[in-house]
């Protein structure tokens, strides 16, 4: 209950300050460009990568990236660029305890 209230409160002072989403929030943001590159902010970590297949943990979940000659270009500590044919893009939702 008082998380609730925290949340809300939290969430009126960053509407008032028009805070973006992705920058207040842990969710994952995925910007596509095109089929070579694909950039994901806020990421956890690295779970599995090799040339077909990369796998990310998120705070929500985990990215499931497929396609051919996969490579992690750029990273940081919250954002990874990946470039390659990407083939398909999939998410296997974290599961919460209490649902």
């Amino acid at each position: 209950m008082k998380r609730e209230r925290k949340l809300k409160r939290q969430n009126r002072f960053e509407e008032l300050l028009e805070i973006p989403k992705e920058l207040s929030s842990n969710e994952p943001k995925i910007t596509i460009i095109g089929f070579n590159q694909m950039l994901i902010e806020n990421y956890k970590g690295i779970l599995e990568y090799q040339e077909f297949y990369i796998r990310l943990s998120t705070y929500l979940g985990i990215i499931n990236i497929n396609g051919f000659s996969l490579n992690l270009s750029e990273m940081t500590k919250d954002d990874i660029l990946i470039t390659g044919k990407i083939e398909s893009l999939d998410f296997e939702k974290e599961v919460d305890e209490e649902d």
